[in-house]
C-alpha cells in the first residue's frame, strides 16, 4: 500500500491540459502488457491490479493499486515505449488520463505534484523490495496473510472486519509463489482461527494484523 501525501493530486491534475476522467468496470483494462505506453493515470476511486504474462502463457500479480496510486507511470521514461504489464480494475473505478507529454509539463509545472509523483515512485520501488524479501525469506503463510492486509488496506488495529475486492485462489496462489490446493488450506487455517471470513468474499479481521506485525508465524496457521 502506497503511503499518499497532503498535496491534492486530483484537484491539480483535473486542471492539467489534456487530461480525462474515465470511468471502468471490474475486469476493464486501463492498458495492456506490450502496448505503447502513451498516458499515465491517477486513480480516483477503486481497486486496480497489474499483470505480467510469462512467455510460456503464466499470468501473474505483480502489484495492487488503490485510489491515490498512479499507473502507467512507465510512459514519462526517457527510454519507455511499451508497457511491461497489464492493469485491470478489479472493482468499478475512476481515474484521470493524461498523455504522458501533459504528464511532463505538469511535473515541470508544479513542485509540489513532481514532489508527491517522486515519492510515490520512491514508496512503489520500497513495495517491490519488500515482495522480494517476503518471497525469498518468509513462509507461503505469511506471505498470503501480507497479500491479504494489503488488499484490505489494514494498517491499524481495528474490530471490524473489511471486505476485500474478489479475488480468486489461483489468483493468490500466483501472487505468493505456491499453489492453489496450499492457499485453500492456509485460508481454512485463518477461518479456524478467527483471522478472516470466507464465503464467497473474504473479510479480513485486525487479529491478521496483529500477529503479523508481532511476526509470530506460529500464532497465524495455530489451529
Amino acid at each position: 500500500m502506497v503511503t499518499k501525501g497532503s498535496f491534492d493530486c486530483e484537484a491539480f491534475l483535473s486542471s492539467c491540459r489534456g487530461r480525462k476522467v474515465i470511468a471502468l468496470k471490474p475486469a476493464d483494462v486501463f492498458f495492456s502488457q506490450g502496448t505503447k505506453a502513451e498516458s499515465v493515470f491517477y486513480l480516483i476511486t477503486g481497486r486496480a491490479k497489474l499483470t505480467v504474462v510469462s512467455d510460456r502463457g503464466k499470468e501473474m500479480i505483480v502489484a495492487l493499486l488503490s485510489s491515490g496510486d498512479f499507473l502507467g507511470e512507465v510512459a514519462i521514461a526517457p527510454a519507455a515505449r511499451r508497457h511491461t504489464a497489464t492493469a485491470v480494475a478489479m472493482t468499478h473505478c475512476t481515474a484521470i488520463k493524461i498523455g504522458k507529454s501533459d504528464m511532463a509539463v505538469a511535473l515541470s509545472k508544479e513542485s509540489d505534484f513532481s514532489k508527491e509523483f517522486i515519492a510515490f515512485l520512491l514508496s512503489r520501488s520500497m513495495r517491490v523490495q519488500e515482495d522480494l524479501v517476503d518471497h525469498l525469506f518468509h513462509s507461503s503463510e505469511r506471505r498470503l496473510a501480507r497479500v491479504l492486509l494489503i488488499l484490505a488496506e489494514t494498517d491499524t488495529l481495528g474490530s471490524d472486519p473489511t471486505l476485500i475486492p474478489h479475488i480468486t485462489q489461483e489468483m493468490l496462489a500466483g501472487m505468493i509463489g505456491t499453489t492453489r490446493s496450499r492457499v485453500s488450506y492456509f485460508m481454512n487455517r485463518f477461518r479456524k482461527r478467527g483471522l478472516i471470513e470466507y464465503n464467497r468474499r473474504i473479510r479480513v479481521h485486525s487479529l491478521l494484523l496483529k500477529a503479523v506485525l508481532e511476526g509470530d508465524n506460529a500464532k497465524i496457521i495455530r489451529s
